[in-house]
């Protein structure tokens, strides 16, 4: 006698164990859980949601490592350590830093987001990455892996072009997309209107002054590219709300995925430019 064996699956939502064949989620309430193209989203081939942290440390070390074989002959090697172990500009700026320089002169618009992957020193990066690793975890965890990537990607192509509108010859970094995230949880910080809330509001705006403050004390800092950042994250925050208010849904994993082909893309094209006009 033959009998219908029935299969489980994990949630593409929540990563909670449900039946394939169940209309909706009953934990977040997705329709159709089981349909193969709402698996096969490049947020839900992580193996854990927090994989997108790693992916995004490794990629930058990877292009910091990157845009020092580039030109190894101009290597940075200066006592000041901001500047120690830096890749020149001519590097930086064939992989994708942003600024007036490549957007007004070479017409690279793409450079808005290929420069949140970029660093110019050993310390730079260092201090991006410990950044990304303490904030990252609790953007993930209130708003969901596509909405964090959506905020973490927008948040930076907006502090870069605010950082173009005021003139900012060559910028690179991922403290942009970082302030996104310091903005986003200000939000949600705010929003909360509980004591728990207001515990995260004030650590988070102690982020921002000590931000305001390191921009202004040392040189060179992109005080547009944070002030972006922060500024469009608390408005991505308000707009697509965390998962209190609203779970992640159709539109949240289509922008997530949007964001996902299209940095993959630019960073692929930065590489393949940056490969090419080195041997010619």
């Amino acid at each position: 006698m033959q009998h219908s064996e029935k299969k489980s699956i994990l949630c593409p939502n929540c990563r909670k164990l449900i039946n394939r064949d169940e209309p909706y989620c009953p934990y977040c309430g997705l329709s159709k859980p089981g349909a193969i193209w709402k698996k096969t989203t490049p947020s839900n081939l992580l193996r854990s949601p927090y994989d997108i942290i790693k992916i995004i440390i490794y990629v930058n070390m990877a292009f910091y490592a990157f845009a020092l074989l580039l030109n190894p002959g101009a290597l940075g090697l200066s006592a000041n350590p901001l500047a120690f172990l830096s890749p020149s500009n001519n590097s930086l700026l064939l992989l994708g830093a942003a600024g007036t320089i490549p957007i007004d002169k070479l017409h690279w618009w793409w450079t808005l987001l290929s420069a949140s992957y970029l660093h110019g020193g050993l310390l730079h990066i260092v201090f991006n990455m410990l950044a990304l690793r303490q904030l990252g975890p609790f953007v993930l965890r209130e708003y969901g892996v596509n909405r964090f990537f959506v905020i973490y990607t927008v948040t930076g192509i907006a502090g870069f072009y605010l950082s173009y509108l005021a003139g900012v010859s060559l910028t690179i970094g991922a403290s942009a997309s970082i302030c996104g995230l310091i903005g986003a949880t200000l939000y949600y910080g705010k929003s909360r209107r509980d004591i728990y809330g207001q515990a995260i509001y004030k650590q988070v705006m102690g982020w921002v002054v000590g931000l305001a403050l390191f921009g202004f004390m040392i040189p060179g800092i992109n005080n547009w590219g944070h002030g972006g950042g922060i500024i469009s994250g608390i408005l991505l925050g308000f707009l697509m709300g965390y998962n209190e208010k609203h779970r992640e849904n159709q539109i949240h994993r289509v922008l997530g995925t949007i964001c996902i082909l299209l940095t993959a893309g630019i960073l692929l094209w930065a590489v393949l430019q940056s490969i090419y006009y080195s041997l010619t």
